[in-house]
């Protein structure tokens, strides 16, 4: 049969796809490897190259398909969205092969029983799959190989990442540098009384005239735990008097927030109106903001000390990396970016 390279590359685009929804993202790129892109002396269509490393687009769409079944499995994703991720798809790969590449250099080995194991486990696993039967002897090696080249990336990153502790000057520098991660946030003591409203029989203005009632009854001292018992539709907090106990940022909606931070202990809401209803707060106490002592932190910091300096060290190597290494990326798959995200997804 006569075919031209187009539809050979549509055809095999079928194959790949259909491999990937049987068995996922390793059959899916191990078969594609061995599969190759059509007649015999035939290249792959190229993603990039990294130093010596070759991605080709088959690695691309495998990684790219695996992790968008997992990210946009509510439907059809957004343009905007689906380049994002084609990005990040692209300078992950990239940063795999830099790795793998430096790995080599530094003439790390892999773990051969753990590789094995992992490939046994693989097996195993799919034994009973037709789809994994068909490709099995052409994917072990490319499946072996990827378990390897995965194996040796984590050690370097264990290698790289792993950081002297910092003695006592350090710690100290790096707690006065960093006082939002030893600050507890201010918390809020609230109480509430959610006068509920049925979607099905809405009553929104006889609910909040009579949440303005209560509102004033409060006010002229009415005692909250009782109303909450004969009004409240809150079942979390109504056995204990509306009391929804000490909360912080981000706990209440922005609504109720916004109401809440004018109060002062003691103090009674406005009516809020809500999702659900009408809801009365009372403000119980006020927690300010407080700054742990270095004492009281200082095996929190040395952790926090440790995770930063490790994080630091392993972005420098990539930098370094992609400063070093020739690089070239076919980006004429991607899709465009919108101008508000075009800086936030660099691709090499």
């Amino acid at each position: 049969m006569n075919l031209n390279l187009s539809t050979i590359k549509t055809k095999l685009a079928l194959v790949v796809l259909s491999i990937t929804a049987i068995l996922g993202c390793e059959v899916f790129a191990a078969e594609t490897s061995a599969a190759g892109a059509g007649p015999a002396g035939s290249k792959q269509p190229v993603f990039a190259q990294v130093g010596d490393i070759v991605i080709t687009m088959s690695d691309f769409n495998s990684t790219y398909a695996s992790t968008a079944r997992g990210r946009f499995y509510h439907g059809k994703p957004p343009e905007a969205e689906v380049a994002k991720l084609q990005r990040e798809i692209g300078n992950k790969l990239i940063d795999e092969a830099l790795l793998t590449n430096e790995a080599k250099r530094l003439k790390l080995k892999p773990n051969s029983e753990m590789v094995k194991q992992k490939i046994e486990n693989y097996d195993q696993r799919n034994s009973k799959d037709e789809g994994w039967q068909k490709v099995r002897d052409r994917a072990l090696p490319i499946l072996a190989k990827r378990y390897e080249e995965e194996d040796i990336r984590n050690q370097l990153e264990q290698q790289v990442r792993k950081v002297p502790a910092p003695n006592t000057e350090q710690l100290q520098t790096f707690y006065k540098d960093h006082p939002d991660k030893f600050t507890e946030p201010e918390q809020i003591r609230v109480s509430v009384i959610l006068l509920k409203v049925d979607p099905a029989v809405p009553t929104w203005d006889v609910t909040r005239k009579k949440a303005e009632e209560l509102v004033e009854q409060l006010r002229n001292g009415a005692d909250f735990a009782e109303l909450v018992k004969l009004y409240s539709g809150d079942t979390d907090t109504i056995n204990q008097g509306g009391d929804m106990g000490y909360l912080h940022g981000g706990m209440l909606s922005p609504m109720s927030q916004q109401h809440v931070d004018k109060l002062k202990p003691g103090e009674i809401s406005d009516p809020v109106g809500l999702m659900e209803g009408i809801a009365i707060f009372k403000l119980t106490d006020r927690k300010q903001a407080k700054l742990n002592s270095f004492e009281e932190v200082k095996n929190r910091a040395s952790e926090l000390y440790v995770t930063e300096k490790s994080d630091q060290a392993w972005k420098a190597l990539i930098a370094q990396l992609k400063k070093n290494t020739v690089i070239t990326v076919d980006k004429s798959h991607y899709l465009p970016l919108p101008a508000t995200a075009s800086n936030a997804a660099p691709a090499m």
